[in-house]
């Protein structure tokens, strides 16, 4: 018996649904990761995105526009999104950012999306969500790259102008990420259309969590097809199809609406039972039937690489800017609560981990740009900027405390902190994202065998035997190198190499080459003792995908700062803060998968390829954390780099802060001759600060010009630490009274 015979019997057959996971999408960087040699060189020689004049005329103009028009705080208290808003939207083409020029669109780049979503979601949730669904995966999506010709004339400029509404439907109540149990249907049939008997299908559906459907004209759907009565061939089981149905065709049922933490974008559900399409309202015509779930997988990446990471990054940002003003202006002690060491630890997290996120967002939507889908590359964008933009909102929320749990026009955090939980979710929890989806998809396509192995594995073409043993020698040769590659790296410094002209970099550069060298021959070692069972293993799967995420992320940081910042010695805490996290956080991932690892002799031949005899691993110093607090509670260039998608309107909280950090650093001096002066002449009592600085005054110590800036300064920090009230409306508290006497009358009956 063959070795490809053997491992037939053993390895699980590959389901199509998980082939054609597998196979869509391009490789790029993470490749390099994952083969344990990161390209460096090709990460530098990426394009710099830049937005074009039209995009950044779009972003001063409309995005301006409708940011004023929004407040999030009425919005979180109505009903939906306002009418005049989505008039807005549809008019100004915000639902046809990647619809082309040709069609009435305005074809904008991926970081041009990026960046436009993620100044909606800095306002608002509800508005980015929005603006975020049609650009993603969607009817407009699917239409521009598999769509005939008659549907893109038909469907695309009326979804340019926002004639047409889209939504797109996959998730069932009975399938949600697993795509392959949809129990949605078409039936191959025959029936009316148009006064003519045509063959097209009889589809019955279900489907919930639809955002946009309550006010779509447009449904996309997917559900598995069958051809029963052998209209099309003899296969009865043709797999997942992709339809555009009309909101007015007979039988189509959109309406019913969700409540998703009470963001108030639509969404909701659509049903459908026994209603008859033609084959003209398959995506590609009838060619396309049993293709849906391809052309889903292969259209991903502007929902994985975009629309979600973007929200993670706007929360941050947002989150980063008012906590970092709070902490400056905030005081307890006469000590600014940001010079407190409890909140220096965090506050440098908020800090490090924004520079993450923009770097990353950066990077991934360059990718986009080339033309690129990577499927593994929007995976880890998708799942670690939306939970490094969950990190950042709840650690801001510790600090600003009490402030933040005050809802209100002033309150700049509950917006993020209830949207983010919404992001997250979309297109399936990041759990699975992480446990299945980087390692899993990432083996298959960045291993140079695996792939085309697997495959012969399963072939039963004539001469796969010796097709297959002859890449199972370039695999077994692929692995040896990777072996050695980790024993020289592990335990010979000299050996790592670095490309950076920037000796700050070099070091952290070094230890990235090291970290990918030990990845490479751990994902051989599981490969070879767990084969189809590491699919299973996900704990330990998802801790590689660790490893490769964290790395991809370290990279995204040398490239923002060696090539974007705008002020190398302002961002270096910040730089070295985020390239620091990146590499701990991967080693450690590495440490739990070798401790952690099932088979008792290959961990110990792990632990000797790798060096790795210690779970240890350097953390972040002191030192550090209390320079990047320190940092960033200044008006500096790359504070404001960082804060960019935050756009301030006069009036907002946002402005309330600003406006009381600008004034405390305008008068730093004078506060600190006011510090000085009180040492050597105490008010007794102080009461107050207006009144200790009158009697300054009075002394001789202050100017009136002096008291006049530090008066003001300290109106504006007055204003930027308060927090919304409202007045007690009593009738609302006796009706609410009356409902719970009424409950517990019929509760109290019923007994």
């Amino acid at each position: 018996m063959s070795i490809r015979t053997s491992l037939k019997k053993v390895l699980p057959p590959i389901s199509i649904t998980e082939q054609e996971a597998l196979e869509a999408g391009d490789v790029w960087l993470e490749s390099s990761i994952y083969q344990g040699k990161p390209d460096m060189h090709a990460l530098r020689a990426v394009p710099s995105a830049k937005l074009s004049a039209d995009e950044q005329a779009f972003l001063d103009g409309p995005v301006a526009e409708v940011l004023a028009m929004v407040d999030d705080f009425d919005l979180q208290t109505a009903k939906h999104l306002p009418q005049n808003i989505l008039d807005f939207l549809s008019v100004n083409k915000f639902f046809a950012l990647i619809i082309p020029k040709k069609f009435g669109g305005l074809e904008f780049t991926p970081y041009a999306n990026s960046t436009i979503v993620a100044t909606l979601a800095a306002k608002s949730g509800a508005l980015a969500v929005t603006v975020m669904v049609p650009n993603s995966l969607g009817p407009g999506e699917l239409l521009m790259h598999y769509g005939t010709a008659e549907q893109q004339n038909h469907y695309l400029p009326r979804l340019a102008v926002g004639q047409d509404i889209p939504c797109f439907a996959l998730t069932s109540p009975e399938a949600g990420s697993d795509a392959g149990a949809i129990p949605d249907a078409g039936i191959v049939t025959k029936g009316m259309w148009d006064g003519k008997e045509v063959i097209g299908l009889k589809v019955s559906w279900d489907k919930r969590y639809i955002t946009l459907a309550p006010i779509a004209t447009v449904l996309g759907l997917a559900f598995k097809v069958f051809d029963v009565d052998g209209l099309l061939g003899d296969q009865v089981e043709l797999g997942i199809t992709c339809a555009l149905i009309p909101k007015s065709h007979p039988g189509v049922e959109l309406g019913n609406r969700h409540d998703p933490l009470g963001v108030k974008f639509y969404n909701g559900t659509t049903r459908g039972q026994d209603v008859f399409i033609p084959m003209d309202f398959v995506i590609g015509g009838q060619d396309n039937i049993g293709r849906g779930w391809q052309m889903l997988v292969a259209c991903l990446g502007a929902g994985r690489g975009i629309s979600l990471p973007a929200m993670g990054v706007a929360s941050a940002q947002t989150a980063f800017k008012s906590t970092a003003e709070y902490s400056f202006v905030r005081e307890q002690f006469g000590v600014p609560i940001g010079r407190f060491e409890g909140i220096q630890e965090e506050m440098a997290d908020i800090a490090g981990k924004t520079f993450i996120l923009e770097a990353m967002r950066v990077l991934t939507t360059e990718g986009l740009n080339l033309g690129l889908k990577p499927g593994v590359v929007t995976a880890m964008a998708k799942y670690h900027m939306t939970e490094l933009g969950r990190d950042v909102v709840n650690t801001a929320m510790d600090i600003q405390a009490g402030k933040a749990i005050q809802r209100g026009p002033q309150n700049t955090l509950a917006s993020a902190y209830v949207s983010l939980p919404i992001a997250i979710t979309v297109e399936g929890a990041n759990i699975l994202t992480r446990s299945l989806m980087i390692f899993g998809q990432g083996t298959m396509r960045c291993h140079p065998h695996l792939k085309e192995m697997v495959d012969l594995i399963h072939s039963t073409e004539k001469g796969a035997d010796a097709r297959f043993n002859k890449v199972l020698g370039k695999t077994v040769a692929f692995s040896v190198k990777n072996a050695f590659r980790s024993l020289s790296k592990s335990y010979l410094p000299f050996t790592r190499g670095a490309e950076s002209a920037l000796p700050e970099v070099r070091q952290y550069e070094k230890r990235m080459n090291a970290l990918a060298a030990k990845l490479a021959p751990m994902a051989d070692l599981s490969l070879l003792v767990l084969g189809g069972d590491l699919k299973k293993a996900e704990m330990l799967s998802a801790r590689l995908g660790d490893v490769m995420s964290y790395m991809y992320a370290a990279m995204a940081v040398v490239r923002f700062y060696e090539q974007r910042v705008e002020n190398r010695s302002e961002a270096l805490p910040y730089f070295e803060y985020a390239i620091q996290w990146c590499l701990n956080k991967g080693e450690t991932a590495l440490n739990e998968f070798i401790v952690n690892f099932p088979n008792t002799a290959v961990r110990g031949l792990m632990r000797v390829l790798t060096n790795t005899y210690t779970t240890a691993v350097k953390g972040i110093s002191d030192d550090l954390k209390r320079k990047l607090s320190e940092a960033s509670m200044q008006d500096t260039s790359i504070k404001a780099q960082l804060t960019h998608l935050v756009k301030v309107i006069p009036g907002d909280g946002n402005h309330i802060n600003e406006q009381a950090f600008k004034a405390k650093h305008a008068v730093m001096p004078q506060l600190k001759k006011i510090q000085k002066a009180l040492r050597k002449v105490p008010v007794i009592p102080y009461v107050s600060f207006e009144n200790a600085v009158s009697k300054l005054q009075e002394a001789g110590e202050l100017t009136a010009q002096e008291v006049a800036l530090v008066i003001e300064y300290n109106d504006k920090r007055k204003l930027a630490i308060r927090v919304d009230e409202f007045t007690f409306d009593m009738d609302l508290l006796d009706e609410n009274l009356e409902l719970v006497n009424e409950k517990e009358s019929v509760q109290a009956n019923a007994a």
